[in-house]
């Protein structure tokens, strides 16, 4: 069920927006991987037992990640998912991405909680700390064609209200989706804007409780 044809990724580094040259840029990536869409061109009633079979996917493109942002776990300070789905399949499809693309990259940064027990929302089995990334990953979806780009939303990996890390890097994979793929990303920078400006929670001030909510 799982056939990749592509693997896609994309590394910036951004030293200045028309300001001041920033001391260190600030470093953005994403990673697309695109797959046959086993569901393309009709109606599946059933489409969870692909959510599982994107788990060892969703890890190993967070690891790749990583490795070509070529920078220290610990600087990594914002993440965000998503997938365009070619036209012969449905949004629902890219749901899929949901569970195996947040946990993958969670897990990377030091996620520490039962995937099993938080995904099935069974409070009373949820077990272990949650350690670091506690916030909920940010996501998009489409039904695009070849080419389509997608904003895929980048926020603060411990609380979505770091406001001078709100931000979105576009995606685009030359020739895919066909309409009978599905092209499903992962996106992560080390942090702030370049000249972040406009006040709200930083960073170093988040709570765990802040993480939670």
């Amino acid at each position: 069920m799982i056939d990749i044809r592509r693997v896609f990724t994309h590394v910036e580094h951004i030293h200045h927006e028309f300001g001041p040259r920033a001391a260190t840029p600030l470093v953005r990536g994403a990673i697309g991987a695109v797959l046959a869409n086993p569901f393309a061109g009709r109606y599946e009633p059933d489409i969870l037992p692909m959510m599982a079979l994107l788990d060892p996917v969703g890890v190993d493109m967070a690891h790749r990640l990583h490795a070509a942002m070529d920078v220290p776990l610990e600087q990594i300070a914002t993440y965000g998912k998503g997938a365009i789905v070619g036209a012969a399949g449905e949004l629902e499809h890219g749901a899929l991405w949901h569970v195996p693309g947040g946990y993958a990259m969670r897990e990377l940064l030091g996620w520490k909680g039962d995937r099993a027990a938080y995904t099935a929302g069974k409070a009373e089995e949820k077990t272990g700390q949650p350690g670091n990334a506690l916030s909920i990953v940010p996501s998009t979806k489409k039904v695009g064609p070849p080419g389509a780009a997608l904003d895929v939303p980048l926020t603060n990996i411990n609380a979505s209200y770091v406001r001078g890390q709100f931000d979105a890097i576009e995606v685009r994979v030359p020739g895919a989706p066909a309409a009978d793929e599905i092209v499903f990303i992962l996106a992560m920078s080390t942090g702030y804007r370049v000249h972040a400006r406009v006040g709200g929670l930083l960073a170093k001030d988040i709570s765990k409780w802040d993480g939670l909510r």
